[in-house]
């Protein structure tokens, strides 16, 4: 085995606790950074596509960030081995702030997913690092009172966002403050890291990037999304376009296998998938990142066309999605610490995440704010059981030496995930939608759709359509939304199966 920089047999310092929150904190303010990029642009989402225009592109702004955020992800995790965690951490604070700022500053929707684009390429670095710095200093049993702080971050971010996202919608400042806001934080993250993270330099050696295989892995990702997301809308399913992305597809797969298994340093070393926990722990967080990144971007739509909410309150029916994700984050990582067994709590999350999308597909027209809350509430338990757990397996799964990759393509899994869920759910929200907007029309004995330029615009411009139509609207968005969660039960019900294929090994004492 190629002897890289984790291997050089350098002992790791030991921390004291104070060290380790001190780490903790600057790893926290910078996750909460990219994950507040994410959570905030679904409650202004409708205004924003209702001012810049193209509704049928509004799952590529979500997805486009979600897309080079997965694409980059092994890549950070490699490159930090070479040159060290803080220096890429840093660089990626600082792709973050500089895309935000574009994104603030977008005057249509192409412009505005360029940003978004770049944005990601950030966000990978912020949401896989942190894992791997707390791996390196912490061992795991300890780690999962810690790692359930980093997991409640993102709930954190989750209740933020939307509630900021709202209020700056609301505010006269504007959906472009949801962009610039995030940059004063980055900056505070910068410095914070800079002054805290204290970590040994590594030696580099010979360790080299394996940019043949980073080329067929990004490829790879890239093909199938753009099929997913433009097959059946932008060309049909039998056509040159999904051939060539199908085939594209396929034979970067394959050329990304072969290169990986040849290449000196690769980017997914092949022995990962040789691991039954690493395999399993992957696909169980792809359909955790298929059911979250689904139920972020679409919820708020729910809330401010179905429901008629402003977005300050629909930012305010998340908090119950937040409370259950940060309490069932931050007590099942103490309890896994105090006890060593940890299987019990994903399980359980994928029953959680199951039936809490099962209650949103009961939501209608008017349906009761107890049972909304109740269902994401659900969610967010399912959640908070499961991320960092899945991480966390893994990690004590695997040898220290390939810490790095490991940790970076279970992340890279669950964003592969997030993104082709987005994808999915957004494909199917934009074809039910058409679908039931006509049927409608023609059940009321109307001459055929209506004005779909005015009845798929912001929740503003459907509320201020004429009465009959705005009903047709409405109605319209709520079924289609019924299809939209109904293709999460079947995802949790992947999830809960691999889970509990996973074995439960006993958490090690030492790095």
């Amino acid at each position: 085995m190629t002897q890289g920089p984790l291997d050089s047999g350098e002992p790791m310092p030991q921390y004291t606790h104070r060290q380790i929150i001190n780490i903790l904190a600057g790893l926290m303010l910078a996750m909460l950074t990219s994950m507040l990029t994410t959570s905030i642009i679904g409650t202004a989402l409708p205004t924003i596509v209702g001012e810049l225009g193209g509704q049928e592109k509004l799952s590529w702004v979500a997805s486009a960030t979600l897309l080079t955020m997965t694409s980059s992800t092994p890549l950070w995790g490699k490159l930090s081995d070479i040159w060290g965690r803080k220096l890429l951490f840093q660089i990626a604070l600082v792709i973050f702030i500089t895309s935000s700022v574009a994104a603030g500053f977008s005057q249509d929707i192409t412009w505005l997913i360029a940003a978004r684009a770049v944005q990601g390429i950030g966000a990978g670095g912020l949401a896989s690092l942190p894992q791997i710095i707390l791996g390196d200093v912490v061992e795991p049993r300890e780690r999962g009172r810690y790692s359930g702080f980093l997991g409640a971050v993102f709930g954190v971010s989750t209740v933020a966002g939307p509630l900021l996202g709202g209020f700056l919608v609301d505010s006269p400042l504007g959906w472009r403050w949801c962009f610039f806001i995030t940059v004063p934080i980055a900056v505070v993250a910068f410095i914070v890291i800079q002054r805290l993270l204290k970590l040994p330099v590594r030696p580099r050696g010979d360790t080299r990037i394996d940019w043949w295989g980073a080329t067929c892995i990004v490829g790879a990702a890239s093909s199938i999304m753009l099929l997913i997301s433009l097959g059946g809308r932008e060309f049909d399913w039998h056509s040159v376009p999904t051939y060539v992305l199908a085939s594209a597809t396929a034979i970067l797969t394959v050329g990304a296998i072969l290169t990986e298994r040849r290449a000196r340093d690769p980017i997914l070393p092949p022995r990962l998938f040789r691991d039954r926990t690493f395999v399993l722990s992957s696909l169980a967080s792809a359909a955790v990142g298929m059911g979250m990144f689904g139920v972020m971007i679409y919820f708020p739509q729910y809330l401010q066309i179905v429901q008629g909410m402003s977005p300050t309150a629909s930012g305010m029916m998340t908090l119950p999605m937040v409370v259950g994700m940060l309490t069932a984050s931050i007590g099942s990582g103490l309890l896994v610490s105090r006890t060593g067994k940890w299987k019990v709590y994903p399980v359980s999350g994928m029953v959680m995440f199951g039936l809490g999308y099962f209650a949103l597909t009961r939501l209608q027209v008017g349906s009761s704010l107890v049972l909304v809350g109740f269902g994401v509430g659900l969610i967010g338990v399912g959640l908070g059981l499961s991320m960092q757990i899945l991480i966390l397996v893994t990690q004590n799964a695997l040898s220290r030496s390939d810490l790095a990759s490991a940790t970076s393509a279970v992340s890279f899994f669950r964003n592969l995930g997030g993104a082709i869920g987005v994808a999915v759910f957004g494909a199917v929200m934009t074809n039910r939608l058409h679908v039931e907007l006509s049927e409608l029309a023609r059940a009321r004995g109307g001459a055929g759709s209506p004005d779909l330029s005015k009845a798929l615009g912001s929740p503003e411009a459907i509320q201020a359509l004429p009465a009959a139509t705005r009903e047709l609207a409405v109605t319209a968005f709520s079924n289609a939304m019924h299809t939209v969660f109904l293709i999460g039960i079947p995802i949790a019900v992947v999830g809960f199966v691999t889970i509990l294929f996973i074995k439960q090994i006993p958490l090690r004492s030492s790095r």
